[in-house]
């Protein structure tokens, strides 16, 4: 299949690992900052390949794993009530709050829903106008330009039983956030090419020159990957820090314009607490004041309870990549998927996910 098949090239990505071992003179440390990077690396070996020559950070690339315990809390909250009908993708359902997860509150009688998509909770508010129907839109850009769509179809209905528990998350803001903490150890990332693909990467010149880091934009296959380390090591051996697409059949400098419009339309830049890594300033999107009627917050009101997530679980640590996952002593002990005590074991792009699948194949 074109797209596909060549970029799983065995020997392709042979050829490429020769090549970055030939190129590195040192060890670099590298961090990609999407989950499903994360498990492109874990899945084709490349830690064990490239031992000794890259050391690979797992960032906070999973937007259901970086969402705060706050919020998955204020959602349960609201799935309780009589009226409310909570609707949100399948990985976020299991994810637990700072004592449950809205999975759990399904199974005790909260009105509770996965969906496929923002759109199918507009159609459930629909079908449903006895129900308050609220969908919790979690996600970086990627996932924005849908529920931006879905908030302008609620408002061509004039659904008054729809809005948005808005969780969503900005990458950049979270990148320089990691390369201004005291103990950060990252020399160059791979960027996200799904996030690239929407809003494009121009923007990252500037954290490249600020902070002297070379940023390659690259995919999720196994030759992408491969293709955007070795850009990053010849970087770093040349002292270069520039930005780099090696995603080319898909982002472009200036992103999806349509996309970026309807963002713009719809949100608002906001600071958003992620999990692991505390409040990011610019770190998440809001609905903007003249949308403000979909907003669940502004309709039902904020607990100012305080939440805290399982003092036994490290999960921020591993998000912003100061652990490995097997660092944590409850690493497939007294957390596993089945049983999880964090959001990056419950997600189908979290880092403890991966280590633990593909540690568990090997």
């Amino acid at each position: 299949m074109r797209y596909v098949d060549e970029y799983r090239d065995a020997a392709a990505v042979r050829s490429l690992w020769d090549a970055i071992r030939q190129r590195a003179t040192r060890c670099w440390t590298i961090m990609e900052v999407c989950g499903g990077q994360t498990h492109g690396l874990l899945r084709y070996g490349f830690d064990q390949e490239l031992a000794g020559v890259v050391e690979f950070l797992h960032g906070p690339g999973c937007p259901v794993c970086v969402t705060s315990v706050a919020l998955i809390d204020r959602a349960i909250e609201l799935a309780q009530r009589p009226d409310v009908l909570m609707t949100s993708f399948g990985d976020m359902l299991r994810v637990p709050g700072s004592s449950t997860s809205l999975s759990a509150a399904k199974a005790n009688g909260a009105r509770v829903r996965a969906v496929y998509s923002p759109l199918d909770a507009v159609t459930l508010a629909a079908n449903q106008p006895e129900l308050h129907v609220v969908f919790f839109a979690v996600g970086f850009e990627t996932t924005a330009p849908a529920t931006a769509l879905a908030v302008r179809q609620a408002a061509r209905m004039q659904l008054e039983n729809f809005s948005l528990l808005t969780a969503h998350v900005r990458v950049q803001p979270a990148m320089e956030g990691l390369l201004l903490a005291p103990d950060n150890r990252v020399q160059g990332f791979l960027a996200a090419g799904h996030v690239c693909t929407v809003i494009g990467y121009r923007s990252y010149e500037e954290i490249c020159r600020r902070f002297h880091v070379p940023i390659v934009v690259t995919g999720f296959e196994p030759v992408d990957l491969a293709a955007g380390i070795l850009a990053c090591v010849e970087q770093l051996e040349a002292g270069r820090h520039d930005v780099e697409n090696r995603y080319e059949r898909s982002a472009r400098p200036e992103g999806n314009s349509a996309a970026v419009r309807v963002i713009d339309d719809v949100y608002e830049v906001c600071d958003r607490e992620w999990r692991g890594m505390g409040v990011v300033p610019a770190g998440g999107l809001r609905l903007r004041e003249e949308w403000s009627q979909f907003d669940a917050e502004r309709r039902f009101g904020w607990s100012l309870a305080t939440s805290e997530s399982c003092s036994r679980c490290l999960a921020g640590d591993v998000l912003a990549g100061r652990l490995k996952p097997t660092d944590c002593p409850e690493f497939g002990r007294g957390c596993t998927p089945e049983s999880p005590l964090g959001a990056p074991m419950v997600s189908s792009e979290g880092a403890c996910a991966a280590y633990f699948h593909y540690g568990q194949v090997r």
